[in-house]
């Protein structure tokens, strides 16, 4: 009886990773002014048997925390042994930026707006063509985490093109409370990967520098159903992922006056047009203005500011395209507030 042939090793920069092995990988960057080298951890898992090659990223602004913690529990939950396939594991991408707690890189670019990148370009321009050669070229399917910005949460939500069949699959599979359709923008890593030939999801989640746990939660839940949806692994849930909203067109519901938010709205609250939202006061507590809904759909973010001033974002509502078995409230691990 013939032996089955073991599956070659993975090859990433100068290192090849044996079936059935982890390891972690750490890609030249550049060298601070200290002489200290920064490199892009990565952080593979290749399995014994064949399947698909996949990637899972965080962390591209350097405030956004929760994808970080999202790989760190997925990993613990992979095993090399039993995988199929291969996992690429990038918690942090903008290693500078989160150095720094800063959510661009320290020439102010934004790394999300510089793929493909050049390896004689920018410093952003080389962190994306690093990424983009070592580890997005070597996969079919990519997760990119992401979370709210500038004091804003966002309700757990997978961001894709919904007219393609394969990637509308997997982000029902991913199983988050909405799946919006969302354009491709130049510079972008879904952008690029695209070009590529890979399928992207977009996972936006929770808000800046902060561990919402219903966010990390539905982020780890959604990772491994994907995984498990490639057959990669086996499935970690008895029954199928919950069904979710689909969305394609969107809007920011802005403040009339400036004064002090007292919000009513709730992530995932469904609300009807011009429901009252909230409400702004001035410092002496005197009601300026009522907020109000200005379309039907979904509550998928809402500032955290309780300070705001007139045209400033206050909540956004993606229009309904499709119903949930039971619409009312999208579903999260944990309220909002």
């Amino acid at each position: 009886m013939s032996r089955r042939r073991p599956r070659a090793s993975f090859a990433i920069g100068t290192v090849k990773v044996r079936a059935g092995h982890a390891r972690e990988v750490g890609l030249p960057i550049t060298r601070l002014v200290t002489g200290a080298d920064v490199s892009l951890p990565v952080h593979v898992v290749h399995g014994r048997d064949d399947g698909p090659t996949v990637w899972i990223n965080a962390a591209i602004h350097g405030d956004e925390v929760i994808g970080v913690e999202v790989i760190r529990r997925v990993l613990t939950k992979v095993s090399p042994k039993t995988i199929r396939g291969t996992l690429l594991a990038v918690p942090i991408v903008n290693v500078l930026g989160f150095m720094n707690g800063d959510r661009y890189l320290p020439d102010r670019r934004d790394l999300n707006r510089s793929f493909p990148g050049s390896a004689r370009g920018s410093l952003a321009g080389r962190i994306a063509n690093l990424l983009m050669t070592e580890v997005v070229a070597k996969c079919e399917v990519g997760i990119d985490m992401h979370t709210g910005s500038d004091r804003r949460s966002n309700l757990p939500q997978i961001r894709c093109d919904v007219d393609d069949p394969h990637t509308l699959d997997l982000a029902r599979a991913f199983g988050a409370p909405v799946i919006f359709h969302a354009k491709l923008r130049d510079g972008s890593l879904r952008y690029a990967a695209r070009e590529r030939g890979a399928r992207v999801l977009l996972f936006e989640g929770g808000e800046a520098w902060r561990f919402d746990e219903w966010a990390i939660e539905a982020g780890v839940r959604g990772v491994l159903r994907v995984l498990a949806h490639l057959g990669m692994i086996e499935p970690v849930e008895d029954e199928p992922p919950p069904l979710s909203l689909i969305c394609r067109r969107s809007g920011w519901v802005r403040a009339r006056r400036t004064g002090i938010l007292q919000m009513e709205a709730n992530l995932g609250q469904v609300v009807t047009d011009d429901e009252r939202l909230g409400g702004l006061s001035d410092s002496f507590g005197r009601r300026l203005r009522l907020v109000r809904a200005n379309r039907a759909g979904v509550v998928i973010g809402r500032t955290e500011a309780p300070l705001v001033n007139r045209g400033d974002a206050l909540i956004h509502i993606a229009e309904i395209e499709q119903e949930n078995e039971t619409p009312g409230q999208a579903e999260l691990a944990e309220p909002s507030e």
